[in-house]
């Protein structure tokens, strides 16, 4: 069992579910890779992808690093103030629907097509 399975697996009930489905949905995709990062699992392929973010009620954010580049014509993605990480909250098994396939499949098309390049908002690149 690597870290990110352990970790997932120190979760119980729903929330554990959560977790695992989409860990296994995302490993699923080719050439995706699931690291344990910033004490959560990130899934990677050429740049950051998404991670998965348990929260203290019991939900599980699915948090994309690049939302802001998405079209997210449904409106479903909370930035919650922060520039361009976008979340998707799961509360149920069956949260796991066609609306957040397609925000995972927009998302890994992101990153095949467009080349990641680091954005500075302001600050000098030193």
């Amino acid at each position: 069992m690597d870290k990110v399975e352990e970790y997932i697996y120190n979760f119980e009930g729903e929330q554990r579910e959560i977790l695992l489905q989409l860990h296994n949905l995302m490993l699923s995709f080719p050439h995706v890779v699931a690291k344990y990062r910033y004490k959560v699992p990130f899934y990677y392929r050429k740049a950051w992808i998404c991670y998965l973010l348990p929260n203290k009620d019991g939900t599980v954010d699915l948090s994309f690093t690049r939302a802001l580049e998405f079209a997210d014509e449904n409106k479903l993605l909370d930035f919650r103030d922060r520039k361009m990480v976008g979340s998707i909250c799961l509360s149920r098994l069956n949260d796991i629907n066609q609306d957040v396939m397609l925000l995972i499949q927009e998302a890994l098309l992101i990153d095949d097509t467009i080349p990641y390049t680091k954005k500075w908002f302001g600050r000098d690149k030193k």
